[in-house]
């Protein structure tokens, strides 16, 4: 089986944050990408969020336009293409490349001794612009190149999918993308999604419905989350796709490594939550046919570890309701509002016979048999 893995970064988060001190053991998407095996655009790719500083552009596989860090935090921009960057990705092939050198690349080669022309300069004195010249081998060539060579097939026989936040709703769109490419639309899919946020006015079919493609859905949801702006989605299903939806205490960070009092700055207060998670994550991946190391490795007894030590600061949690990343609460004390496919709803409400937890968001006690059907 060649499985090809895609890590999609939440709003605001990169690569980089495996590092990030707000996550005590690491930012779970970014750690999870950098423990695993094989080579990067050949066996996997880890993309960056929206508003997370274009830190990727020079290597997509499509021109994403720069957009601005604001309007990818507050409205998303730039997703699609992250998107499609990704579909290109497992295609092996780029429909963009920077052809030219940038003025920092240029400096780099000049001081490094590479003997290319000097910078020629073109309009008057005050509107003067420089031309740093071609590049000899575009970063997407080069990734071709190695796709081309060393995966085998091509085209990967499944292809999995992590995210969080609108990383979560990434999958999604790229799933249904997917599933509308000639070349792609019979790879099976799997999805596991970290509280899938997609934001205000973002709400659509391509987000939060999902095609046959899908065969194993994955979600953990943040039962305490109530930032206004922080609906989550539980996407609607086609017939036969195996689905398992957890809640766990905490706000949206919480699920994937923040383990702070507030659910936003530092600390190590409420670690279990992205324990947890992580822990399943790690556990799917693997049974998925993506190669993975440093795993946390749980075993029964440290997750009903987990599981008291998170009953027992219950109140800590159901305090986090009154924090909000955006100054502004939504949904009640009790619940937390939910989109179910294209339908608003309560989080609790969120289950369906279906599921392979028939209670869904709903499943009030974890045990560790609550985890039966990720194994």
């Amino acid at each position: 089986m060649s499985a090809f893995t895609v890590y999609f970064c939440g709003t605001g988060s990169h690569r980089f944050d495996d590092s990030n001190p707000n996550f005590w053991n690491g930012e779970l998407i970014a750690t999870l990408a950098s423990h695993t095996g094989g080579r990067e655009f050949v066996d996997w790719i880890v993309v960056d969020g929206p508003g997370s500083g274009n830190l990727q552009d020079d290597a997509l596989f499509v021109d994403d336009g720069d957009h601005l860090k604001v309007t990818g935090t507050l409205f998303g921009t730039g997703w699609n293409e992250n998107v499609q960057h990704a579909l290109q990705v497992i295609k092996g092939k780029s429909n963009w490349a920077r052809t030219k050198l940038t003025e920092q690349q240029y400096e780099h080669l000049k001081q490094a001794g590479i003997p290319i022309p000097d910078a020629s300069a073109a309009g008057s004195w005050f509107w003067r612009t420089y031309d740093y010249g071609e590049r000899a081998v575009t970063p997407q060539a080069l990734q071709e190149q190695l796709i081309k060579q060393m995966r085998k097939p091509l085209i990967p026989s499944v292809v999995n999918l992590v995210g969080w936040s609108r990383g979560g709703i990434s999958c999604h769109m790229l799933a249904n993308a997917m599933v509308a490419d000639p070349q792609l639309r019979d790879v099976p899919v799997n999805i596991f999604a970290i509280d899938p946020v997609p934001g205000v006015g973002n709400i659509q079919a391509d987000r939060v419905q999902l095609g046959a493609n899908v065969k194993e859905y994955v979600g953990f949801y943040a039962r305490d989350e109530r930032s206004k702006g922080f609906a989550c989605v539980v996407p609607v299903t086609a017939f036969g796709t195996r689905m398992s939806i957890f809640p766990l205490p905490g706000r949206h960070a919480t699920l994937v490594g923040n383990a702070s009092a507030d659910g936003a700055s530092t600390g190590k207060v409420l670690p279990e939550p992205g324990m947890i998670v992580r822990h399943f994550a790690e556990t799917c991946l693997k049974r998925w046919g993506t190669a993975l190391d440093k795993c946390q490795g749980l075993d029964d007894q440290a997750l009903e570890t987990c599981h008291q030590a998170m009953a027992a600061a219950d109140s800590q949690y159901l305090a986090l309701r009154q924090q909000s990343y955006t100054a502004i609460t939504e949904g009640s004390q009790q619940e937390r509002i939910v989109h179910h496919g294209l339908n608003p709803t309560e989080f609790s409400k969120v289950a369906n016979e279906g599921m392979q937890t028939k209670e869904g968001l709903g499943l009030r006690q974890l045990t560790c048999d609550s985890y039966q059907s990720l194994h």
